[in-house]
């Protein structure tokens, strides 16, 4: 595409993922530099209206993780502004960013999910509310920001002390689903094609909020090292899962894999509507691997933002 544009990349924010979203905003301004393009960037603050409407960019980049770049409110704002902006739209946003309502739309059409169900965390201190081991997790955050894994060896206590560092020291409420053992596997989606899969392999622990962002401490087998039904399975629910929820640009599903099942061990966990663009990141790594450089990459979400707005 040779039209050069002025685009704002919109980064930082308030959430708990602020980091990486800086991240990713200023790897994503780079790229679009590199390609002529000119770029405002906007570290989202309570005026960040005010900021875009001085700028007047052609389009905007979305490049916050979490609440509230992630669940709707932005993409509302930008709509009520007339922007052009990439990624999924507000009612897209919406739902993907609630674990929850992101299995009310997907599971009933066919789409593999864990089981599970929202608790108080003030019942969690009186009694487990599913047989251990269960996962407990933030019903709207995403990177694995507070997530626990509950097991009967556990340090947590039996029922969960109060006292005990976890997610139920920040949230009222939580998503408790059962534990499936096995691997973590991820896909991401590029318009309407689905990349490849990678393992991720955390060096200790599981695949939390620092195993995730922090060099060293994740493998990331890409391809995945799995079957080829798994990967087709694994690319076939993510692409699937894009479109029923109706994302846009770039989005990331990720899975957990009993490998002892075969393919009826393979569930979804969450679909990314902001995925990460950090140099960790495995939406770039995957285009990487098939041939698609990372300022490529950048172009080819903001075409399609493009390309929506237009139809």
């Amino acid at each position: 595409m040779s039209e050069k544009l002025h685009i704002a990349v919109l980064m930082g924010g308030w959430s708990a993922e602020r980091p990486v979203s800086l991240m990713s905003g200023e790897g994503v301004a780079e790229a679009l530099e590199s390609l002529g393009h000119k770029v405002t960037r906007i570290d989202m603050d309570r005026d960040v209206a005010a900021k875009l409407a001085a700028a007047k960019p052609d389009v905007v980049f979305n490049a916050l993780h979490g609440t509230p770049g992630e669940d709707g409110t932005v993409q509302g704002m930008l709509d009520l502004m007339g922007l052009k902006y990439t990624h999924s739209g507000l009612v897209t946003s919406v739902i993907a960013i609630d674990k929850q309502l992101t299995k009310q739309s997907l599971v009933p059409q066919g789409i593999p999910m864990p089981g599970g169900h929202i608790v108080s965390t003030a019942s969690l201190y009186e009694r487990d509310p599913l047989p251990r081991p269960y996962v407990l997790k933030p019903v709207n955050e995403g990177s694995s920001v507070g997530v626990a894994i509950v097991t009967a060896e556990g340090n947590y206590g039996n029922p969960i002390s109060a006292e005990a560092k976890g997610p139920w020291q920040e949230f009222d409420e939580l998503l408790a689903e059962p534990f499936i053992r096995g691997r973590e596997l991820t896909t991401a989606v590029l318009g309407d094609r689905a990349l490849l899969v990678t393992e991720l392999k955390p060096k200790s622990g599981f695949y939390d909020f620092d195993a995730k962002y922090t060099d060293g401490l994740t493998e990331h087998v890409c391809p995945a090292e799995i079957p080829d039904e798994i990967a087709e399975a694994c690319k076939q629910i993510a692409l699937d899962a894009h479109r029923l929820l109706g994302c846009k640009g770039a989005s990331r599903s990720d899975f957990r894999w009993d490998d002892d099942l075969g393919v009826e061990g393979l569930f979804l966990l969450e679909v990314n509507t902001q995925p990460g663009m950090t140099p960790l990141s495995l939406v770039p790594e995957q285009a990487k691997k098939l041939g698609m450089s990372y300022p490529e990459l950048v172009q080819a979400i903001v075409d399609e933002a493009l390309e929506a707005d237009a139809g």
